[in-house]
């Protein structure tokens, strides 16, 4: 697959997830702008076959390099981010990864038995990063048990690989220039905001401010029965121009860290 219809197919199994996500599209593209992608952003296990560089091949395969590491030490998380060489209009890609080993057995254990469940023709295929939930219908005990202990890894067991979000590249939208007027046109259309760390993660001093939607609840069909938990969310990000004149091209991991838990669960 090339990169762009990865892009595609990602994209449409997103709003197909988080139909808000096409709303919030929508409420930009009617008003006139162009909605270009800064990144999306993926999860994973730090497990052979299936973890950082697993998820990261087939962009490595159509042009893209990796370009940061960022470590995440209260989530027991560590990321890449990779940049495509010549195409500046591709999205970057952030791949993260739970580092297992530092969690507890039942983490461990929960981790290792989806790991095993993924068919072995999978694991080399392109088709991996868009597969979604591969290992089966998943316990909501034990997405609860999880999500005591990690909000990721609860996100992780239940969707799988899919694009965890999109981000809007707020440097191409016309009308709403800062964070500040897109977060409130958001605000003001009904949609809610993350607000740990503030609305607005990052400063200009920073390079790079970002802010995200709370991700939508969705209802999800569990062993025991449906409940509706956070799917996914869409995030907004504008970057200022390093001391080369180039725009900040890299991410923060503080800034990151709060925008991680849109997805943590609230009550509608």
């Amino acid at each position: 697959m090339s990169y762009k219809a990865v892009f595609e197919a990602l994209w449409n199994d997103y709003v197909s997830l988080t139909p808000d996500a096409q709303k919030v599209h929508d409420l930009f593209t009617q008003a006139g702008e162009t909605v270009l992608n800064d990144h999306i952003a993926f999860r994973t296990f730090d497990l052979p076959g299936i973890d950082v560089e697993a998820l990261a091949r087939p962009f490595l395969a159509n042009g893209y390099v990796e370009k940061g590491q960022y470590h995440f030490e209260s989530k027991k998380l560590f990321a890449k981010h990779y940049e495509h060489q010549t195409d500046p209009s591709a999205p970057r890609v952030f791949i993260s990864q739970l580092l297992t080993g530092q969690l507890s057995p039942f983490v461990q254990q929960t981790a290792k038995a989806c790991a095993a469940a993924i068919p072995a023709h999978m694991l080399q295929s392109d088709e991996l990063i868009v597969a979604g939930n591969i290992w089966g219908k998943p316990s909501y005990t034990t997405y609860l048990k999880l999500r005591d202990e990690s909000e990721y890894a609860a996100w992780l067991y239940v969707y799988g690989f899919r694009a965890n979000h999109f981000t809007v590249n707020i440097n191409a939208l016309k009308v709403f220039d800062t964070i500040e007027k897109v977060n409130q046109h958001l605000k003001d259309n009904g949609f809610l905001l993350n607000t740990s760390g503030g609305e607005i993660k990052g400063t200009r001093e920073e390079l790079l401010q970002q802010s995200s939607t709370l991700a939508q609840i969705t209802p999800i069909a569990f062993a025991e029965g449906t409940h509706e938990i956070p799917s996914c969310y869409y995030e907004f990000a504008i970057r200022y121009p390093d001391t080369d004149g180039k725009l900040y091209s890299g991410f923060i991991a503080k800034s990151a860290d709060k925008i991680f838990e849109s997805t943590d669960f609230y009550k509608k």
